[in-house]
């Protein structure tokens, strides 16, 4: 082809026309028809065969890709329909959390109680055996003081049967009893 437009061109340049405007960029006739058909030769063979492998080819692609948004929007429900369950979960255990802890506080509140009603009962008893027990010990030592004095009083009233009765000498029996009450009370 090259060589029929080169040709062409000396042969026209040989016969003294030069070729103008539009027939530079124009082909010769016979060029023109014999590129329309390679043309159309070319065109046929690929639309025969190679068309139809092409075509294949992109339908299985459009295939995969649609496949694969029908996968990415199956795995987008799931983890939406996940994450809904997650948060269902979590506001539950957040619940639970919440009810063991006032369950324990509570659990806390009447141990605490509990505890201080029995240390209130066992100080109620420890005060009330204290208290009977000053009571036994006061009665014991006013027995013992009225016994004491019983024994002085006896003492001292055979002292003074011994004794003439005379102002002196019941003065003296009197601070000696007095000393005595002294000495067994320290």
């Amino acid at each position: 082809m090259l060589t029929t437009l080169t040709t062409d061109m000396v042969l026209a340049v040989a016969e003294g026309e030069e070729p103008s405007g539009v027939d530079l960029l124009l082909p010769a006739t016979s060029e023109l028809i014999a590129g329309i058909i390679a043309f159309a030769i070319v065109f046929f063979v690929v639309w025969k065969f190679a068309g139809p492998a092409i075509n294949l080819t992109l339908e299985k692609r459009q295939a995969a890709i649609k496949g694969q948004i029908e996968a990415a929007e199956t795995e987008k429900a799931e983890a939406a329909a996940l994450l809904d369950d997650y948060k269902t979960q979590l506001a539950g255990a957040r619940g639970d959390a919440a009810r063991i802890i006032d369950e324990a506080k509570q659990a806390g509140e009447n141990v605490r109680n509990d505890i201080i009603a029995k240390a209130n009962a066992e100080a109620e008893g420890i005060i009330g055996k204290a208290r009977t027990e000053a009571d036994t010990e006061k009665a014991r030592a006013l027995q013992d003081a009225r016994s004491d004095m019983a024994n002085l009083s006896l003492d001292l009233a055979e002292k003074v049967v011994r004794n003439s009765i005379d102002r002196d000498a019941q003065r003296s029996l009197v601070e000696a009893y007095l000393a005595d009450l002294d000495r067994m009370s320290n």
